[in-house]
């Protein structure tokens, strides 16, 4: 007979339940992700090049010259998205667009990645520590964001304990449910693999591998620039072999960065 669920991740998805309405609220009657109306600038350099993507690896396919005029429509990290008077749109660098100039003259204001960013971005990665059932643990993790409310995130763990150590591996589906708060809250759901790693040599033990599921909540914290703090809690299941289930609580902290 399988085990019933345990009461802490009963409580965990509870939890997710209630913040993922509140995300929902939060998308119905507010949006705070829309678009600014676009800047119109005017070159000053002898010319700008336009990009297909943006990065220096997209190729330039258009050049304005001296005295034209872009609409920049939006932002990605270090690059704008601009649209000339023919109606070609493309991508610009940094360096190029704060040597343009307003209608009344002056160089554009260019700020670093700002709050507004960290509401929505696309990427996050970053490096966690921690305590994992009194043992120590060490986290890396990359996130993927489809939409400012979602993100989909890759994890990899060290665990380091006195008989053993461990290896974790996790895939997990977070809900941002007020991405526009400087702390923001998460919960989040996954599952994924735990291989133990024995150390005693008194008693032959195998490695053992075993199916882990979890349920969590935490916070991401803007600092400046791309700098995220974060910490969460955790609790997992893990379902061996025996039919007899672990129940494991992790917490940790650490620092992530976003583009």
């Amino acid at each position: 007979m399988t085990p019933p669920a345990s009461t802490g991740l009963r409580v965990m998805l509870l939890l997710c339940c209630w913040l993922v309405a509140g995300g929902a609220r939060a998308e119905l009657f507010g949006n705070p992700f829309a678009a600014d109306e676009p800047v119109e600038l005017r070159v000053a350099d002898p010319y700008i090049e336009l990009h297909t993507g943006p990065g220096r690896g997209y190729p330039v396919f258009h050049v304005e010259e001296r005295d034209a005029t872009i609409e920049v429509l939006k932002r990605k990290t270090d690059w704008f998205k601009v649209r000339t008077r023919s109606g070609k749109e493309g991508w610009v660098a940094r360096k190029q667009l704060v040597r343009t100039l307003t209608p009344a003259g002056e160089r554009p204001e260019v700020r670093d990645a700002s709050k507004k960013e960290f509401s929505f971005h696309r990427w996050e990665g970053g490096l966690l520590g921690g305590d994992f059932d009194s043992s120590d643990v060490l986290t890396i993790y990359g996130g993927f964001f489809p939409t400012a409310n979602v993100s989909i995130e890759l994890s990899a763990s060290k665990i380091f304990a006195s008989s053993s150590d461990a290896d974790m591996a996790n895939i997990s589906l977070l809900m941002h449910p007020f991405p526009q708060w400087r702390v923001s809250p998460f919960v989040s759901l996954g599952t994924g693999v735990i291989r133990t790693n024995p150390k005693s040599t008194l008693v032959q033990e195998s490695d053992r591998t075993d199916q882990i599921a979890h349920a969590g909540v935490g916070v991401r914290v803007y600092l400046a620039r791309r700098f995220i703090f974060r910490a969460q809690y955790r609790n997992h299941v893990i379902f061996q072999s025996t039919n007899d289930n672990e129940e494991i609580n992790e917490w940790k902290a650490g620092f992530a960065v976003f583009f």
